[in-house]
């Protein structure tokens, strides 16, 4: 028996998800053909991937070792499919700023694969906080950025959002809220709350649960993710953040779990921004139309629960 890729989506999904009923209905199959193939996938390596138990699937030490092999796989695939023709490549310079959240845990991967699919383009990657790159985009210093659009203010910077991530609840393994069908934003606010603060998130926060007319019992203000992360998963606190900056294992080693929130709290929205009277340059458009190829593509993948 040979590896196939859907072997190793089937597997991802399961890592990711952490539950072999979520895993299926996210790709839209039955639970039996990913059981079947994680079984396949553990007898062609000769190894145990998952621990089983009533809560779910989690990954053996190979496991965690093999979904990083498989990341390479995937990814791998698609760059060979989404490849452009040497006669779409552009050429120039372009000055790119990014926020924190973008540069940490969406664009290192992309500038990537933009420097093999363009690499007549010498981009400049410049990390600032919003208002200094909506004045570089106004003052001329930056060609475009990458941001979180909805924290953008300035008038004449226009945007085009790429994608959103959706906000959910983050807790530790085997906490009471899991358990419940549904948790409401009036649910969460018993629980101590880890508010991150980084690329105005805790104003953002503010916003939907003032909106909600609930207030977060907050215990800890950080602008580390990975702060949040371990902390959630020591059982400290709960967070609501994107499934961008989502994991599904602490720095420690512990289970992070996710869900969605009945009152709607609204997706961290990513994309370009650009002065209005900027006249876009080769290299602007071959990102706008790299990024446009790219998520469309992804997009089939759907989200997380």
């Amino acid at each position: 028996m040979s590896l196939t890729l859907r072997q190793v989506r089937y597997f991802v999904a399961t890592a990711e998800i952490g539950q072999i009923s979520q895993a299926a209905l996210h790709l839209n199959i039955s639970q039996s053909a990913v059981t079947t193939a994680i079984k396949e996938l553990e007898g062609l390596l000769g190894v145990q991937l998952f621990q089983r138990s009533a809560q779910g699937m989690s990954l053996t030490d190979a496991g965690r070792h093999f979904l990083n092999r498989a990341y390479v796989i995937l990814r791998s695939v698609d760059d060979a499919l989404n490849s452009p023709l040497p006669a779409a490549r552009a050429a120039g310079t372009l000055r790119l700023a990014a926020s924190y959240t973008v540069i940490g845990y969406f664009l290192p991967h992309h500038l990537q694969r933009l420097a093999q699919w363009h690499p007549q383009i010498d981009i400049h990657v410049f990390e600032q906080e919003r208002e200094a790159i909506e004045r570089g985009l106004l003052e001329g210093h930056f060609d475009m950025a990458v941001v979180l659009t909805a924290n953008l203010t300035h008038p004449d910077i226009v945007s085009e959002t790429l994608f959103n991530s959706e906000r959910r609840l983050w807790l530790p393994a085997h906490h009471r809220l899991y358990e419940r069908p549904a948790v409401s934003l009036a649910d969460i606010a018993a629980e101590p709350y880890i508010l991150l603060t980084v690329d105005e998130a805790a104003q953002t926060a503010m916003r939907y649960w003032n909106q909600a007319g609930q207030q977060p019992n907050v215990r800890v203000r950080t602008s580390s993710v990975e702060a949040v992360r371990s902390m959630v998963a020591n059982g400290s606190g709960v967070a609501i953040l994107s499934d961008l900056v989502h994991r599904p294992w602490s720095l420690e080693g512990k289970r992070i779990e996710t869900m969605t929130v009945s009152d709607g709290v609204p997706p961290m929205s990513v994309g370009l921004a650009w002065h209005r009277e900027r006249e876009p340059s080769p290299a602007m458009q071959a990102l706008r139309h790299y990024f446009r190829d790219v998520l469309q593509s992804a997009a089939s993948v759907g989200p997380r629960r």
